[in-house]
């Protein structure tokens, strides 16, 4: 047996999976069973940068491989696939060289969306959102034009190969100086709803929800490496945005803001899943996955607008519609045997607080200390609430599949 061909292989699977953005416990997990698949037992340990994959081969000679995880970006399509593609292989036990190859034909069978379409994606899910958030269909038309900007912000930045987080900051200054033009020039009523709507194509969702998984999971150091992320993501967000509104204040003054639209159970619900798709479109979800996912944030959100209808708080509200998007991911993963995390992430979209990031930067700039501290606390307690709920089920389910396999082997 080749064991230096077979750690080569299991080691790309779990590289090509860490760099799609799967969970941390997904890249150990399928590199430790291919490896279990030929007779090999290893040590795997992933962290966000960095996949090491160490055995013992029979004559005791110890064999490691380490692999450096670079910046990379969300892509759902590939981990499906490779996900798949690592249970084929603990199913049908092929040798090293045609697994390779195997993989070598899964990366060239992943599909991506092309400029223009991640485009569209970025119009729609600002369109959506800003409707979302109470702006008018002409607040959301505008809305989708600075999403827009910010895809074509980052597409620079990402050619020029920048770091995230100036990217982020370049591309939330750039959407907010076209928003606060627009609102100069009196061609909207509600700046706010646009830059929202707009900022949730920023709004680390994927990034903050696989960090709260993995510290599920028992990954603590790649959970924090991840809240990290996704605090420095907020608060280049906050200095673009910020840096946007200093330049154009001495200018056109601070724009009004009028009130926020509201919207009818159903009509919420709808612009929901509109904003959605156009999120599992940006997270490279295809097919019939782009309608699913989104029908998962649709649910929701109805769950949560039922929750304060039945008088729950905006915390407990919160709560109980993550435990619902949670379920729903669950149980789509097991539906049609694909991970979870393409379900969930789309799914409690709705929840994340682009708002709340938002208006605790407005209230800084306003030298609103008060307010920025109560919004901020609020958002705070938005995610952690969410993460609760997500842990609550991710939990119960594992439990109930480690009860299952033991009540099998009895």
């Amino acid at each position: 047996m080749d064991y230096y061909l077979l750690v080569d292989m299991a080691t790309e699977l779990g590289y090509e999976l860490a760099m799609s953005g799967a969970e941390t416990f997904r890249v150990e997990d399928s590199v430790y069973r291919v490896l279990k698949t030929y007779g090999i037992e290893s040590e795997i340990f992933a962290i966000t940068n960095c996949l090491t994959v160490s055995i013992e081969t029979p004559s005791g000679k110890p064999l490691t491989r380490m692999r450096r995880i670079g910046s990379h970006g969300n892509n759902m399509e590939a981990v499906e696939r490779y996900n798949a593609l690592s249970r084929r292989i603990c199913s049908e036990k092929p040798d090293a060289e045609t697994a390779i190859q195997w993989m070598k034909d899964t990366k060239a069978s992943c599909r991506a969306y092309s400029l223009p379409m991640l485009l569209v994606a970025d119009f729609i899910g600002s369109f959506g959102f800003s409707l979302f958030f109470g702006g008018t269909f002409l607040d959301g038309l505008w809305a989708g034009a600075c999403g827009i900007v910010i895809g074509l912000v980052s597409k620079v930045m990402d050619d020029l190969k920048a770091n995230s987080f100036f990217s982020t900051i370049a591309s939330s200054f750039c959407m907010a100086l076209v928003a606060y033009l627009i609102a100069g020039l009196g061609l909207t009523s509600n700046v706010d709803t646009v830059i929202i709507g707009s900022l949730m194509i920023l709004v680390p969702g994927l990034l903050f929800t696989n960090a709260m998984r993995d510290i599920i999971y028992g990954d603590t150091n790649s959970g924090i490496n991840r809240l990290v992320q996704v605090v420095m993501i907020a608060v280049a967000i906050a200095l673009g945005t910020a840096a946007a509104w200093q330049v154009t204040a001495p200018i056109w003054g601070q724009p009004g803001g009028a009130d926020t639209v509201t919207y009818s159970f159903a009509v919420h619900c709808l612009v929901s899943f509109i904003g959605c798709i156009g999120f599992a479109i940006f997270w490279n979800v295809h097919g019939m996955g782009v309608l699913l996912c989104s029908l998962g944030g649709l649910l929701t959100w109805a769950a949560y607008l039922t929750a304060v209808r039945l008088g729950c708080d905006v915390i407990g509200a919160n709560f109980w519609a993550a435990v619902v998007a949670s379920t729903y991911a669950e149980i789509m993963a097991r539906v049609r045997k694909y991970p979870a995390i393409s379900y969930l992430v789309v799914s409690a979209f709705p929840l994340f607080p682009g708002a709340g990031i938002y208006y605790t930067m407005s209230y800084i700039l306003q030298n609103n200390t008060d307010m920025a501290w109560q919004k901020g606390m609020e958002t705070a307690s938005i995610a952690g609430v969410m993460a609760v709920g997500i842990i609550l089920v991710s939990t119960l389910v594992r439990l109930y599949y480690v009860m299952k396999g033991r009540r099998k082997k009895r």
